[in-house]
């Protein structure tokens, strides 16, 4: 009868498992949804197919051994046991599967669903060891889950890393404080990069440079970071440089200045209408051959009008937003003028690209105005100053 009992638990799970389960999988298979594949790569149905042999023992084992009280016990004790181990491995692949297919549809970037399910599977642990537990002391599981309000102090003191990281978990997902891809920015523990996953206790950050940080999930509630996210929702990447010019290059503009300027496209609307603007604000003042006297052109600003209009026709500049060219105050190094502006494409490498590109093009062009960028002194230029001042050997008459 033993025999014949473990022969039919057996033949039970081959017909499941080679039977229903690879019938159920050639359905899967040839349907158009994705879901049940991750299920099926998972293999859920395969662990659940493995719970028929145990309930068919669980069943037939106890009439078998109705003579041996002892004997009969503990294998029913021991069946109920294994058949709680597998329903929550079955679960667990359960949980695995819906993890994977959230990222596979973005659902974990707007929610922890990798907290969540870690969760559950904790709590699903618990759960299965209590009852484990009371299965084989044949004592009720309330009487367990009694004993554990006495230990809470214990447990929250064990698992406080778990509590705090799952409430901030649902702090993080509630205000969309992060989510996975995210690119944020932790000076205090050193992360700088994308966010890879949202787990129950930590946030895993691939750094720039391939390195990971591991962030205490509740450190992103309670501490300050930056969340780049909104740059890149918003389609347009801050530019706030500045160019350093030499004071002693500022000067007015001479009527050769506005010949050769004029020639310049970017300039042709701004030049005749600052002119003629000049002009009339000149008219009925005397003595205009001394340069303090009336309004004049100076070459910083006609750069700077010249700035801008290339900018605005510049096709990776954002037009829809903030397109500035403006003085900040004088320093020891020169005059400051900054380029505030928005790129139209966020990609960090593109992004740097733009920029060098722009400014490639405002060192290059600044002699065109008669300007010149502020530069300290270097090695080359001190050894030349001691060659030009160094005294000359006597000449013989």
């Amino acid at each position: 009868m033993l025999g014949a009992s473990l022969l039919i638990a057996f033949i039970g799970y081959l017909i499941v498992r080679r039977g229903v389960v690879r019938a159920m999988n050639l359905v899967i298979q040839r349907s158009s949804a994705t879901w049940d594949d991750v299920f099926m790569h998972h293999k859920v149905l395969e662990k659940l197919s493995q719970l028929v042999p145990v309930m068919v023992l669980d069943l037939l084992l106890p009439i078998v051994l109705a003579e041996h009280k002892l004997a009969s016990d503990l294998i029913d004790r021991l069946t109920n046991v294994a058949l709680v181990v597998l329903m929550v491995r079955a679960f667990y692949a359960a949980l695995d599967a819906v993890n994977d297919i959230a990222d596979r549809r973005d659902v974990s970037r707007r929610l922890p669903i990798k907290s969540v399910v870690q969760l559950i599977k904790l709590f699903l642990f618990f759960i299965g060891v209590i009852i484990g537990i009371s299965v084989l002391a044949d004592q009720s599981p309330v009487i367990f889950l009694s004993g554990l309000g006495v230990a809470t102090g214990l447990v929250m003191l064990v698992f406080k890393d778990t509590i705090l990281g799952f409430v901030a978990g649902i702090q993080l997902a509630a205000n969309r404080m992060v989510s996975r891809g995210d690119w944020i920015q932790m000076d205090k523990y050193g992360a700088n990069g994308a966010v890879e996953e949202v787990m129950l206790t930590t946030v895993r950050v691939r750094n720039w440079d391939n390195t990971l940080t591991m962030i205490p999930a509740y450190a992103l509630v309670s501490d300050a970071f930056r969340n780049w996210r909104g740059m890149s929702e918003s389609g347009g990447r801050q530019i706030k440089r500045a160019i350093n010019i030499d004071i002693n290059s500022i000067r007015f503009l001479t009527e050769e200045d506005r010949k050769r300027l004029a020639r310049i496209n970017l300039l042709k609307d701004y030049l005749p209408r600052k002119i003629e603007e000049v002009t009339e604000a000149n008219a009925g003042v005397a003595d205009l051959d001394v340069p303090v006297n009336g309004r004049r052109l100076t070459n910083v600003g006609t750069f700077r009008a010249y700035l801008t209009e290339y900018l605005r026709r510049h096709d990776k500049v954002h037009q829809e937003m903030t397109l500035m060219v403006r003085q900040l105050a004088p320093t020891t190094e020169g005059l400051p003028i900054e380029i505030y502006i928005f790129t139209n494409d966020t990609r960090w490498v593109y992004y740097e690209g733009i920029q060098s590109d722009i400014f490639d093009h405002v060192f290059a062009i600044l002699p065109e105005f008669g300007l010149r960028a502020f530069q300290n002194p270097t090695g080359e230029d001190i050894r030349s100053i001691g060659v030009n001042c160094a005294p000359r050997a006597a000449q013989p008459d």
